[in-house]
This record gives C-alpha cells, structure tokens and sequence, in this order.
C-alpha cells in the first residue's frame, strides 16, 4: 500500500513558547509535507517554517489556508491586561476569523487549543476529572469562561461543516525552562496565601503538550481529549520544590479584595516591579484565587490511549519552570531565616494593600 499523500499544517500562534515546539515537531515528520505559520511577531527562524508575520484580524486568511489540510489554533492573549482590548474579546475576534476562513478554505481537520480550567474548581469536583465532566467555568475567571465560550462557539461552527473533524485539547496549566505564564505565577502566589490546605494540582510540561498537539494534526483524533501528565501533586509539594515551604492564612474576602485592587494595577505595577502580592512578576488574578483552594486537576486517559505518552511529571514540570533559589544550598536553619524574612515582607506587602483597598473603600 502506498504511503498517505503528505499533509500541509498551518500553525496560528507559530511564535510562543509552544507554537515554536509545535512548528519544529511538525516541520520534521514524515507525515507532514508544508507547514505554514503565522504570528504578530517576527520571523522564529525554523527552518523549513513558511512564515507570515502579521495581526491575525488584518491577514488575508482565506487565502493562507487554501491549500492547507490542518489548521492549529494556538493564539491566545496570555496576559489578561497587556492588551488595549480586552482579552477574551480578542481571542473571540480570533477564533471567529479563522474559523470562518478554514470553512471557505476547506480545511479538513481543525486542532482547538482550550484548558482544563473550562472545568472550574470546586468543592463537589471528582478527582480526577474527565472530558465527560460538566463545564463549569468560574465566572470570576475571564479567561477559562472565553475558553469554555470559544468551545461552544466551535461545536456550533462544527454543526455547520460536519465534513471538518476537530479535535479540542483541554490541558493543565503548562509551562517550560523559559517560559512561566500568568496562570502559574498566579497559582503560586495563591498558594502562599493559603494556609495550610493542600490542593492537588498538576503541570504539564510545555514540551508533553506540543508532543498532543502534535498527535492531533498527524493521528486519527476527533473529540475533546484532556492532557496532563501522571498523577498530580499537593500545591504544598510544588511550593517545597522550589525551596518556599513557609505560608501564611488571609481570610478569602479580604484577599479577594486585596487581589482585585492589585491586579487592576497590574500593567503599571509590572512596569515599575512594585508588587507586594505575588512573586515579583505579577500580581495574583483575582479569578485564579479559587483554583488555588479547590481541585480541578484532569485524567488524560482518553489521550494516552490515542497513543499520547507525557515525558515528564508534574513535578519536572514545574521545576523545570523555576531556578533554585539562591539559599539552595544554605543549611535548613538559615534557610529558615530567610524563609521567615520574605513572609514577614510578604505581610508587610499584603497590609500595604490592604490599607490601600479600605481606603478606597472608606472614601467611598
């Protein structure tokens, strides 16, 4: 039997940290004959990458996608406030352009990039959680509601061209060596202002998920399928492995307003590096605060049957993502002292806000 004719990709999103993986991952497979990658930002320099630099909402789409078998869909505003437009707002403008141009195009196959927080964390959640799990997005949290919204919009979009199968991925939070998103960093943070509750979580390791996007252009996938490594972790374990083993417990109310009062500061804060929530590169998103307090972590089952096999566990994953801190190699005691001096200035950041919040509140 002859070998399938070569398929042609197009990649949106080609330039982040995992459109680059999954441009190289497919520029070198047997299977794949054109990869086509568009992006705002410059040229990536993959080699064997036909690259076209430009806003998404002013190319000429339909033309780019005429000859294309697979359209991957990896564009997405990560940070919530670094844009003029709102973030959802945009990645819906996004998601309805190329939809629509893959239907005039005749795009046979469609891969979806969405996130496993479309499932919301709550008390009642099974663990593990499974595709057929009921979306419950948290309505505080703008980004897994526009993920969940983008979903639905492409099931309808579905409906109307049955001859195009997609395939949706569902993944935990990623990251990678030189990337740590705005989710992580807002987990994290959250997780020192937790107390002591302990919250199973999982990372994905940027490398596993460009390995499912992958699976989804080249193998025979159709559907919604989770992706997420082995197991998961205590959010108490994840802060151990960076060496940050000391919390502290605020109640959630007043966190909450604290959180939202500096996250509206976010794109002056993050400029001047004033932030005394967080860990220094962002403040915690108010609409993250209760994933870090409830479970939401997913069973990739579906996927490792489809022939999906994740190189790395949670814990690689995330260390992976953040450098050992400079006191790694203090012994305990001083470590301990150190430890209790960032708490007590953590604090001190954390009433700065707070004062700052009931002011506001007072003038009011």
């Amino acid at each position: 039997m002859a070998d399938p004719a070569p398929i042609s990709v197009a990649v949106a999103g080609a330039c982040g940290p995992l459109g680059r993986r999954v441009s190289r991952r497919l520029v070198d497979h047997s299977r794949v004959g054109t990869v086509v990658g568009f992006d705002l930002r410059p040229d990536p320099g993959i080699a064997g990458l036909e690259y076209v630099s430009g806003d998404i909402t002013d190319l000429d789409l339909e033309t780019l996608l005429a000859d294309v078998d697979v359209l991957v869909h990896l564009v997405s505003a990560v940070e919530p406030w670094s844009d003029e437009k709102p973030a959802g707002t945009r990645d819906a403008e996004v998601t309805r352009l190329l939809l629509e141009a893959a239907g005039a195009a005749g795009v046979g196959r469609l891969v979806l990039m969405s996130t496993a927080m479309v499932y919301g964390a709550w008390p009642d959640n099974p663990v593990p959680l499974t595709e057929a799990s009921v979306l419950r997005p948290l309505p505080e949290c703008g980004f897994a509601v526009n993920k969940a919204e983008q979903e639905r919009f492409a099931g309808q979009w579905a409906e109307e061209h049955p001859k195009v199968g997609i395939v949706t991925l569902r993944p935990t939070v990623s990251l990678a060596e030189e990337h740590v998103g705005w989710v992580v960093r807002s987990l994290r943070s959250a997780a020192h202002l937790n107390g002591e509750s302990e919250v199973p979580v999982q990372f994905l390791h940027m490398d596993d998920l460009a390995t499912a996007v992958e699976l989804s252009v080249v193998g025979d996938l159709t559907g919604v399928y989770n992706v997420a490594p082995n197991g998961w972790i205590s959010s108490g374990t994840a802060l151990d492995l960076v060496g940050r083993t000391h919390r502290f417990n605020m109640p959630e109310q007043l966190l909450r307003r604290v959180t939202t009062w500096w996250w509206k500061k976010g794109p002056a804060l993050s400029r001047t590096g004033m932030l005394p929530l967080g860990n220094g590169s962002t403040p915690i998103s108010p609409g993250v605060l209760r994933y870090a307090r409830f479970p939401w972590v997913v069973a990739s089952d579906r996927l490792r049957a489809a022939g999906w096999t994740p190189q790395f566990t949670s814990e690689q994953a995330f260390i992976s993502g953040h450098k050992s801190p400079p006191w790694g190699m203090l012994d305990s005691h001083r470590r301990q002292q150190i430890a209790l001096l960032g708490v007590v200035a953590g604090g001190l950041g954390v009433v700065w806000g707070a004062l700052a919040v009931g002011r506001r509140l007072f003038r009011r």
